[in-house]
């Protein structure tokens, strides 16, 4: 269902950045409509600088030229959330809208008649009475956010959100609210959730149990994940949560909930989950839970996590944690929640399995056969996006049942790209605990204590998987490698575009056009993967997704994600797409591959569309990788030291005429070809190298005379 985009009815004056958000335009369109329309409403407050303009005045011109936005009932509940004032506060109205979501959800479970829920919104005070008959604690929870009654703002979004439960289950629908916050959330307030694969990979290698754990659970996906696959399983698991944000905490709580009452629907006997607020460290909540299942995705580098007031606490049972190796700690309090014989997951920085400060602590685990596997996974599937985080699964010694002392190794940055990565670590895992463990070399292997246990106690799995290269040194191929690489040379010095000294040039003085103004006219698009929410029932099909790694190295896509038979598509990348990277430290826009057209975009990833008769695509991707370009970006979009959100509608590109940009776009194309095939030398270059120097020392290579 579509509707369009309406005002909510205590809206009485607007900004232009909320007549930008009614017509889905930037705020510099609504300057231009002031500029070029005679009829456009005059500001009735406000100051020059921020003008306030009559909401319904506005909304009538806006309709009246065609420009108010056509949006589903799910776009309109997210727009109602997204511009509520103050922003700081969304957090809350998300909150609010998943209290509401659930009560409604719960009264059609226990009279299993749809009309029941359609007795009018409720008051304030009666959605926290329905609460309570669930969940006393959430209804406190909730109940801190309420107003002693609705606002306009807030009558709208319930009766947005009440239309919408028509429409879809109330679970899907906040689940799609959640995504939208989670993505908006990552560029204002830093939140970044556990995605979907990594989580998967995760809970594969923890299991099942009783109860499920998670001592740092953000908005809850992990631990979601973990009870969406209990009940389609036909199982249970009370899910535990501790989360130091009280926002997210509420929202951890609703969302399991949500599936605690599908639990409920199908017959199964579950438990109520529980969700507490605190630092889990300073305050643990659950200090006599022993979990079958403990899951965490906890903050890394935190400096003042408590080091001096935790000296003497009992959870260090292998070594105080150095005030620098905080995830040690967590890893340490994982271990404290683990029932004898059960697991614990959790995500690791890289420099985790190696720094020297915890040496000693990564020894004794090691040494009491408590950490079982280290697993490094591909950098890109989360921030920080160009570090490959590792998953540490480890294990509450159990006297009955001696562990043999063999740590699993699992690099699936080697394993085939077709592999699904929940695929590749659960066949290791699998193949790990059963009675006749085979290596895949070069991807996992186990490696006995002692070969660990040396000056360095360096966990890192890359260490110790030798690639199938590095065993022997073929003489031939080495030599036929050189001569190889003398042809990558002689290609690379010819491969550069002709180049003179001049005193004018077209690009020098061409006028310069906005990227946002372009793409109003018509002439450009720019687009992002689409932001779903999680579905539990439905066909489901496998797609190759195109992530930021993948646009920097020119290859195929690497990613994969399921998608419902009934989700929309994502953008598909078409050929002459130009793809550049959401985030990164410069910008780096290519043309699409032959190999890339067809790939569904990933979130790490956004393309942008040309009009093939007024744009060269080769043109348009070297303007726009230009070193100007990424201040621009970087003055407002700096996420962390050195790294941008990159937003291209905010660049510029020169103008020129078609043949002038086609001549200028082969000049850019030989330059990609020359940074590719100077990347492949520097890397072909490294190889040969080491082979070299691995044959002479052999003896399988000599000096020749």
């Amino acid at each position: 269902m579509t509707d369009e985009l309406s005002l909510a009815p205590g809206d009485t004056t607007l900004t232009a950045s909320g007549i930008a958000r009614l017509a889905n335009v930037g705020r510099a369109a609504v300057s231009n409509w002031r500029r070029r329309y005679a009829d456009f409403p005059t500001p009735v407050g406000g100051s020059p600088a921020s003008p306030l303009f009559d909401a319904r005045a506005v909304e009538q011109w806006l309709r009246r030229h065609g420009r108010l936005h056509q949006a589903s009932t799910e776009e309109l509940a997210w727009r109602h959330i997204e511009s509520h004032q103050p922003a700081a506060q969304i957090s809350d109205l998300l909150g609010i809208a998943g209290a509401h979501l659930l009560a409604r959800a719960d009264q059609l479970t226990r009279s299993d008649q749809p009309e029941a829920a359609d007795d009018g919104l409720p008051t304030p005070k009666q959605l926290i009475s329905r609460l309570c008959a669930l969940d006393p604690e959430l209804a406190t929870m909730v109940s801190a956010l309420l107003p002693k009654q609705w606002t306009a703002q807030l009558s709208a979004l319930l009766g947005t959100l009440d239309q919408l439960a028509t429409e879809q289950d109330a679970e899907t629908a906040f689940e799609y609210l959640h995504s939208r916050y989670v993505s908006s959330a990552q560029s204002l307030s830093g939140l970044a959730g556990t995605p979907d694969p990594v989580a998967e990979v995760m809970l594969t290698l923890a299991g099942t149990g009783a109860r499920t754990f998670d001592f740092a659970s953000g908005t809850g996906s992990i631990l979601r994940m973990a009870a969406d696959q209990a009940v389609q399983a036909g199982r249970v698991t009370r899910c535990h949560a501790q989360e130091i944000n009280p926002q997210y905490a509420l929202l951890t709580l609703l969302r399991l909930w949500f599936v605690h009452l599908r639990a409920r629907r199908v017959g199964l006997d579950a438990e109520p989950p529980v969700v507490h607020v605190g630092d889990s460290l300073l305050a643990d909540a659950l200090p006599d839970l022993r979990a079958d299942v403990v899951v965490a995705n906890f903050p890394f580098g935190i400096h003042d996590w408590g080091h001096d007031r935790l000296a003497y606490d009992p959870r260090w049972v292998y070594g105080l944690p150095p005030r620098t190796e905080p995830e040690l700690a967590w890893v340490q309090h994982a271990l404290a929640h683990l029932a004898p014989g059960a697991t614990a997951v959790v995500l690791m920085p890289p420099a985790a399995a190696s720094r020297p400060a915890g040496r000693r602590i990564r020894a004794e685990l090691i040494r009491r056969g408590t950490l079982r596997a280290v697993i490094a996974l591909p950098a890109g599937l989360m921030p920080p996006s160009g570090v490959g985080l590792q998953v540490w699964v480890l294990g509450q010694p159990d006297p009955q049942q001696p562990h043999t002392g063999d740590l699993l190794v699992v690099d699936t940055t080697a394993a085939p790209a077709d592999r699904p990565l929940a695929g590749v670590v659960g066949d290791a895992w699998r193949a790990y605990r059963s009675d006749n463990y085979q290596e895949l070399p070069g991807v996992h292997r186990t490696v006995p204590a002692i070969e660990v246990l040396d000056d360095q106690v360096d966990l890192t799995p890359q260490r110790h998987l030798p690639q199938a290269h590095d065993l022997t040194v073929d003489p031939a191929q080495v030599i036929a490698r050189i001569k190889d690489f003398d042809q990558l040379l002689d290609q690379l010095r010819h491969v550069l575009p002709a180049v003179q000294q001049v005193q004018d040039a077209p690009l020098r003085d061409a006028p310069q056009a906005d990227i946002a103004d372009l793409v109003r006219s018509g002439s450009i698009s720019v687009q992002r993967a689409l932001s779903r929410g999680s579905r539990a029932t439905g066909a489901s099909a496998d797609t190759a997704v195109l992530t930021g790694s993948d646009i920097l190295s020119g290859g195929p896509a690497s990613g994969r994600t399921t998608r419902a038979a009934d989700d929309e598509p994502g953008p598909r990348v078409r050929p002459g797409d130009i793809l550049v990277p959401v985030i990164g430290n410069k910008i780096s826009a290519r043309v699409a591959t032959p190999e890339q057209v067809g790939a569904e975009l990933g979130p790490g990833a956004q393309l942008i569309r040309v009009d093939p008769t007024r744009f060269d695509p080769w043109f348009v991707a070297g303007v726009i990788s230009r070193t100007d370009n990424a201040r621009i970006a970087g003055r407002s979009s700096i996420i962390a030291s050195g790294t941008l959100r990159i937003d291209v509608k905010r660049l510029t590109i020169p103008v020129l005429p078609l043949t002038q940009q086609q001549a200028y776009g082969q000049a850019f194309r030989q330059l990609v070809e020359f940074r590719t095939i100077l990347d492949r030398a520097a890397s072909t270059g490294a190889v040969l190298a080491r082979d070299i120097s691995d044959g002479l020392t052999m003896g399988s290579l000599g000096l020749s005379s």
